[in-house]
């Protein structure tokens, strides 16, 4: 058997979880606001907003977007679900680019292949670790007046 995770927990872990389980805030507070922070200084990002999933972040990341009805976001084939779920609940349409066999991500190469004239997201997915090619997908996305949102969920820290 291959397990699909294995989590690394130590007592600080499990310490901090008390904690916060013990306090006043749950799902809000300072332990909250202290994670974002910590977050977004990791990333090299000025913000940073804690939600309960990598579903939910995709989902308000394109809702924010506000793309008019049945526009296309162009993402990977090999991904969770939730990548092209993100375009369906905000009544988008998933397009589905081809991958680069040795890294597994989003092909650069070949977006001219799916683009339209209705396309206006692209949602490269880092994938077991492996970056996206980020230069090529932005230069493409910005030669082409098109949003980007990183799915990252499986490569924080990658």
């Amino acid at each position: 058997m291959i397990p699909y995770a294995r989590h690394s927990l130590d007592e600080d872990d499990i310490q901090s979880v008390l904690g916060v389980l013990k306090s006043d805030f749950l799902t809000q507070g300072p332990s909250v606001t202290a994670f974002e922070s910590s977050f977004a200084n990791y990333c090299g990002a000025k913000y940073a907003v804690a939600v309960s999933s990598g579903t939910a972040a995709l989902h308000i990341a394109v809702q924010a977007l506000d793309c008019p009805k049945e526009s296309e976001v162009i993402t990977s084939p090999i991904t969770f679900v939730a990548t092209s779920n993100a375009a369906l609940y905000n009544d988008l349409v998933p397009v589905f680019s081809d991958i680069n066999p040795d890294t597994i991500c989003l092909d650069p190469n070949h977006l001219d292949e799916v683009i339209s004239p209705n396309s206006k997201v692209i949602i490269p997915v880092h994938f077991a670790g492996q970056p996206c090619d980020m230069v090529a997908i932005k230069a493409f996305a910005d030669k082409h007046n098109l949003y980007v949102i990183e799915d990252a969920c499986h490569a924080l820290g990658g």
